[in-house]
């Protein structure tokens, strides 16, 4: 069965940190992975995401040089890692899985994607 799980989210002071962890079953411990936020009444966005041999990473640039992604393919789970974080950085943030064959260019809309996890809530305090 194709699942996915989050955790790590929580409440953080503006500049502080955190690490999301999403953990995979063993049917997408080969897949493409990314991660997206959604905040209220705003659409769902790409954050950053992670080929599956975990060799090239992609952000969005409102993340850039800020988080970093990366995987640990023994434990079957990818990370996200946030610093400096700031209030417009609260949202839901949700791993995603995909198996993108063939395709020269890593795909960053919330359709291209098949598998998703419950999500979980990133707060940050001003």
């Amino acid at each position: 069965q194709a699942q996915l799980g989050e955790s790590g989210g929580g409440l953080v002071q503006a500049g502080g940190s955190l690490r999301l962890s999403c953990t995979a079953s063993d049917a997408l411990s080969r897949a493409d992975m990314g991660w997206f936020r959604q905040a209220p009444g705003k659409e769902r966005e790409f954050v950053s995401g992670l080929t599956r041999s975990g060799t090239k990473t992609y952000y969005a640039d409102f993340v850039k040089g800020r988080f970093t992604i990366s995987r640990d393919t023994a434990k079957n789970t990818v990370y996200l890692q946030m610093n400096s974080l700031n209030p417009e950085d609260s949202a839901v943030y949700l791993c995603a899985a995909g198996f993108f064959i063939a395709l020269d260019y890593f795909p960053r809309g919330p359709d291209d994607y098949n598998y998703w996890g419950q999500g979980t809530q990133v707060t940050v305090s001003s």
